[in-house]
């Protein structure tokens, strides 16, 4: 079973959140914060790695009696989407003003079990005998 964490108006571009959200996508959980952990865009890989805890717990929560450390958790999908823009104005010379936009974004992780679900298993076996 899935568990979902989301992290709305992160204060980070989404092209450079990309970057280090590319990294970890398909990987181990333990791995996945080893890479956030040791990651050169630290100041970025801490949101995704609060995140990524989060879905840990998550994933406790729905799962009651099982340990994440056994069920093997991997990220299963993580997004990144661009959310409003701040527009500010920067002085420039000869009494101009540049536009600066700073932007935030939205981020979805979701993280799923390797080990798999007895409904499945049994749904698999009643269909192949039919």
């Amino acid at each position: 079973m899935e568990a979902v964490a989301k992290l709305k108006n992160c204060p980070m571009p989404p092209r450079k959140m990309r970057l280090v959200v590319d990294q970890i996508r398909g990987q181990k959980v333990d791995l996945a914060l080893n890479i956030l952990q040791f990651s050169q865009r630290r100041y970025y890989a801490i949101y995704v790695e609060k995140l990524l805890k989060s879905a840990i717990s998550n994933w406790e929560q729905k799962n009651e009696g099982q340990r994440a450390e056994d069920a093997e958790l991997f990220v299963k999908t993580v997004m990144v989407d661009a959310s409003y823009a701040l527009k500010r104005l920067r002085t420039a010379p000869q009494g101009r003003a540049y536009r600066q936009k700073k932007r935030f974004n939205h981020i979805t992780l979701v993280v799923d079990s390797m080990l798999p679900d007895n409904s499945l298993v049994e749904t698999e076996v009643n269909d192949t005998t039919n």
